[in-house]
């Protein structure tokens, strides 16, 4: 469906319904699928296209440079997944010292997950910012959680409840579960994300 936006001509400005048969053009509109905008003399319509929800469509961002890297992944890993599970076409290269990304595809959802996808992996982790996270494995000690795509953080078995616990399993907790814990602390040497779970969690009256 096209837009045909039919402009005023100084001109035609004394024309006639005989110098330009708007009836006509209408019906000729019709025929060609084109939406007349505006009133006045005909001089020549301006084409604009509406897309449609499966038309082409792309987007831009920048990056970091150093973090082209980690969007492309180990081998392309990490871009090869994105587009298998979006279904986008994700290019990137490094321009002027920034990362370009380009994501095209055949509908806005597409291109969305793409684009939601790419800044989770971009994003700079802050304390005290809530993640929803996955439990990718278990320790005496606590479990380890990945909350941002490639970034895992300590979850401590003293921040996983109020509560004292025994063992990360009294909690219900095992691999692969979502839970939702809050940033606590980014170790300045290690650079390792302490988590925690309880502090979510209602606080029990002292008694």
């Amino acid at each position: 469906m096209y837009i045909a936006d039919l402009h005023i001509h100084s001109r035609f400005s004394r024309a006639t319904s005989k110098d330009c048969d708007i009836p006509h053009l209408d019906w000729w509109a019709q025929r060609k699928g084109i939406q007349l905008l505006g009133t006045g003399d005909f001089t020549h319509p301006v084409w604009r296209a509406e897309l449609k929800e499966h038309a082409p469509r792309i987007e831009t961002m920048t990056i970091p440079k150093e973090f082209i890297g980690a969007v492309i992944g180990p081998g392309g890993k990490i871009i090869q997944g994105m587009q298998e599970e979006t279904g986008a076409v994700i290019t990137i290269e490094e321009i002027d010292g920034m990362g370009r990304i380009e994501v095209s595809g055949t509908n806005k959802k597409c291109i969305d997950d793409a684009m939601r996808m790419i800044k989770a992996i971009v994003a700079v982790p802050e304390v005290g910012e809530v993640y929803k996270g996955k439990v990718r494995s278990i320790m005496p000690y606590g479990a380890f959680v990945e909350f941002l795509p490639g970034k895992d953080g300590l979850l401590h078995i003293s921040e996983i409840d109020w509560k004292r616990l025994e063992t990360v399993e009294e909690a219900g907790i095992k691999e692969g579960d979502e839970i939702d814990v809050k940033l606590i602390d980014i170790d300045p040497k290690t650079g390792k994300f302490k988590l925690s779970r309880k502090v979510l969690l209602p606080r029990p009256e002292k008694k």
